[in-house]
């Protein structure tokens, strides 16, 4: 125990440490901590983050096949269509056409009331007749006026009587010739009449003017119809509309910047709205030889090489007109020999009549220059610049360059 107590006799008191250094040497630390996670936080914020990009693989085409050298899109039409009207105005109290009804030329489709023309057409029979019983008996009558006058010329010859009874037996016969030939020119008349009448009749009955299709019933019983507007809108101009099937064609407005690449006989391949997976052969018929000044276009006929039942007037329509195969020359051969390198439409950039694509290099872009031709469909061809397999951007970003680093979708 007395060890014990000499031990502490001996421990040394010291006075209690300050804490105030430490709390600021701590602050500091958490202070550089704080700028270090920020600036940290920072640049990663602001770093240069690689561009997600869509890309597309450029595809070949089999040797031997068609390349477009361009689209439109117009609508099916036909050539031969007509309003059927009637020459007069009149009342309809008949219709015999419905839609979608299938007509023959000449096939009654409606008639017009005629009642007043059959009573005009009545009363220039009977003025026919009037004209034509005055005829015999001035035909009687200029008979004994020629008897007369050889009877008054004997007695002249015997001096039994003057000139004055030969001249006064002269003027009846010719007044009654004259008559006679007044008579034959009525009847003519009332003939002419009587046709021209009957023509007005028969313009009532209204006929199909070839045999098609009634696409449209523009009349009823009843109403009233006129070649011409009039009544204030409440006659009809028409009966039905009837377009002749086999005239069916396709109507194009292709740009005038691109008319260069159309020319008559020229392949096409039509595909209707309707019936996106069904190509249509077809070829150019004409070039409209005139401009639209307003629209800045040319219109291009195009004729169905087959006709079918699904293709109909007014369907909308996209073609896609094709390059002619120069057939029997070496370059054809040449032609024919090679693949068709296609890239998607949207791969395809143009700056300062440069035309290029974004080429997918590892992680970043490259840009390639190319030099294309025609197009098929979305797809556009690449003459030089490109090969099968390669990658490109599709829809590129404004901001992205060569070098840039990119994340494909």
């Amino acid at each position: 125990m007395a060890d014990t107590d000499d031990l502490s006799a001996l421990k040394i008191e010291r006075e209690p440490l300050r804490t105030g250094g430490s709390r600021w040497v701590t602050w500091v630390a958490l202070l550089v901590i704080l700028a270090t996670a920020g600036f940290a936080g920072w640049r990663w914020f602001t770093r240069e983050r690689p561009i997600e990009v869509e890309v597309s693989t450029v595809t070949e085409r089999a040797a031997g096949t068609q390349a477009s050298v361009l689209n439109a899109s117009g609508y099916v039409t036909a050539r031969r269509r007509a309003t059927v009207s009637s020459k007069v105005t009149g009342k309809v109290i008949e219709v015999n056409v419905e839609e979608g009804m299938e007509v023959r030329e000449g096939q009654v489709l409606a008639r017009l009331d005629d009642s007043t023309l059959q009573a005009a057409l009545r009363l220039y029979r009977a003025q026919l007749e009037a004209a034509k019983r005055q005829i015999p008996e001035s035909d009687v009558r200029l008979a004994q006026a020629r008897v007369q006058l050889q009877r008054q010329e004997r007695l002249r010859k015997e001096g039994l009587n003057t000139p004055n009874d030969i001249d006064n037996a002269k003027a009846e016969v010719d007044s009654l010739v004259a008559r006679i030939e007044s008579a034959q020119e009525q009847v003519k008349v009332a003939e002419s009449q009587i046709a021209m009448q009957q023509t007005a009749i028969d313009d009532t009955v209204i006929r199909a003017p070839f045999s098609g299709v009634a696409i449209s019933k523009d009349a009823q019983v009843g109403e009233m119809i006129s070649p011409v507007s009039a009544g204030g809108g409440f006659t009809r101009t028409g009966i039905c509309t009837v377009v002749d099937m086999r005239s069916l064609e396709i109507e194009v407005d292709v740009n005038e910047s691109y008319i260069n690449r159309v020319r008559a006989a020229q392949p096409v391949t039509a595909v209707l709205d309707a019936y996106p997976e069904w190509q249509i052969p077809a070829n150019v018929i004409a070039v409209v030889p005139t401009a639209d000044r307003q629209k800045a276009t040319v219109l291009v006929r195009i004729g169905f090489k087959q006709l079918d039942a699904r293709i109909l007037p007014d369907m909308g329509v996209k073609v896609t007109f094709l390059r002619e195969a120069d057939t029997g020359t070496a370059a054809a051969s040449q032609l024919a020999a090679q693949s068709v390198t296609l890239v998607p439409q949207a791969a395809v950039k143009t700056d300062s009549g440069t035309t290029f694509v974004f080429l997918v290099n590892g992680q970043t872009v490259e840009r390639r220059a190319v030099k294309i031709g025609g197009t098929d469909g979305d797809r556009v061809e690449v003459l030089a610049g490109l090969k099968g397999g390669d990658r490109v951007v599709v829809a590129a970003q404004p901001d992205l360059v060569a070098g840039k680093e990119i994340v494909v979708k």
